[in-house]
């Protein structure tokens, strides 16, 4: 696996000595012998890693990393600060500026790639959703404000110990920052993580159950896949953590355990998985307003295409259980709503129309609005009778019940509908579309508040 890498040092014997085991690796390396530079070349270049020592001239390493992680374009990426300075406060000084990890002088090789890997397979996962929601932030739909409260708020720590004793004394530290809770059954576990965790917490050297194997099943599960894993291992099992790291555990903590880096880390995993969270979350609200009516909450025409499409290549393949029926309705005299009570009254006719035609079909089909006053249903695996049966019951719905407007009056409303059936080899999403649109055609020039079949040719 490999990756950009930013090198950032103003000793440049240091900066060689990292390049010659990063592109050894086959690691692309790009340096910088400042702070000042450094901070331009991660927001022009967007390397993968950032490699950040601490004690330069000028801006040193932690002020660096405080300012990348709060630029838009560059809090995303990955930043592990490397130094010489081996103090409590100083691992604190680094994570609390927003540092991934934190390494000391001289950096163990083995680790350092270990370290690496695991962001870098963080990283790639968080552009792919980055360049998936970049349309939404063009288009304005990025919400700033709900990132906040989301990236701030109350975690969600779930502790896997076989150490009951201490389990409760991982829980009172973690528990002045979040809500936080403890399990000794692997299994039991893994059904929590499923929920609303947002960090594990694991100890690794757990004898009652095989930890290691526990993170390859909460990596194997599509539920727990991308949940955050913090480990607590002893400080001379080197093998257990780089298989750890290997397997996708996030973060590992050495005993004896230092409570206020353990916080630290901690909070760093969960801000870095609500992101991720939040970019998801906005992807999964982008692609709805793709294939969404705003106005009635069906689905749109974009919607409609694709689905028809799917469903007439099953027909054409030729299983009879895959005949495709398609109602195309039209509301009659819309414009005359529009006329005379006003767009507003038009929209709840809209509307009201959406939910009756909602109501009326089955859990299978698919009501879709395909445009101002017309409306599609795809109704897969329907015969022509069957169509024919809910046509007529959306039609008597809707005409039965007068419409009531928002001030008090009430309107009488009819729907022309056309029932078009697939007919196999030959025919298409289009000449079928076509068929039922011709079947409203003629319910409007024979009356309207009717329903009109059209066979095929």
């Amino acid at each position: 696996m490999t990756a950009r890498v930013l090198i950032v040092d103003d000793i440049a014997a240091n900066v060689r000595l990292l390049q010659a085991k990063l592109e050894a690796d086959y690691y692309e390396t790009l340096t910088a012998p400042n702070g000042r530079i450094a901070i331009e070349m991660a927001i022009e270049d967007q390397p993968d890693i950032i490699l950040l020592d601490v004690m330069m001239p000028e801006i040193d390493g932690y002020e660096v990393c405080r300012q990348l992680k709060q630029h838009a374009e560059t809090r995303h990426i990955p930043i592990i600060l490397i130094t010489a300075l081996d103090g409590r406060e100083d691992r604190l000084s680094g994570l609390e500026a927003g540092a991934d990890d934190f390494l000391t002088k001289p950096v163990d090789d083995v680790v350092l790639m270990a370290r690496l890997q695991a962001l870098v397979r963080l990283k790639q996962m968080v552009d792919d959703l980055r360049s998936r929601e970049s349309t939404s932030r063009r288009a304005g739909l990025i919400d700033q404000e709900l990132y906040e409260r989301q990236i701030s708020a109350i975690g969600n720590v779930l502790i896997l110990d076989d150490n009951i004793r201490h389990a409760e004394r991982l829980m009172l530290q973690l528990g002045e920052d979040h809500r936080c809770a403890y399990e000794t059954d692997p299994a039991k576990a893994l059904k929590i993580a499923a929920g609303r965790v947002d960090l594990v917490v694991l100890n690794l050297t757990a004898k009652a159950f095989d930890a290691l194997r526990w993170v390859a099943q909460l990596r194997t599960h599509e539920a727990t896949r991308q949940r955050p894993v913090l480990a607590i291992i002893n400080a001379d099992e080197r093998k257990t953590m780089l298989k750890a790291l290997e397997l996708g555990v996030n973060d590992v903590v050495p005993r004896p355990i230092d409570m206020l880096e353990l916080r630290a880390r901690a909070k760093t995993q969960i801000k870095r998985k609500r992101y991720g969270d939040f970019l998801r979350n906005t992807l999964d609200r982008s692609l709805e307003l793709a294939i969404t009516d705003p106005l009635t909450n069906l689905n749109n025409r974009r919607f409609l295409d694709h689905h028809l499409n799917l469903a007439m290549a099953r027909h054409i393949r030729g299983a009879a259980e895959d005949v495709v029926s398609v109602l195309m309705l039209d509301i009659d005299f819309f414009k005359r709503v529009n006329d005379t009570y006003g767009h507003d009254a038009g929209d709840e006719v809209i509307k009201e129309f959406a939910r009756r035609l909602s109501l009326n079909v089955r859990a299978i089909d698919m009501p879709c609005r395909f445009g101002g006053e017309e409306f599609v249903v795809l109704m897969p695996g329907t015969d022509q009778p069957d169509a024919l049966h809910i046509a007529e019951r959306v039609r008597s719905q809707v005409a039965d019940t007068p419409f009531a407007l928002a001030d008090g009056r009430s309107l009488d409303v009819t729907v022309s509908v056309g029932v078009a059936t697939s007919r196999g080899l030959g025919d298409s999403p289009e000449s079928l579309l076509k068929r039922a649109d011709e079947g409203v055609y003629e319910a409007k020039q024979s009356g309207r508040n009717r329903v009109i079949v059209r066979a095929a040719a």
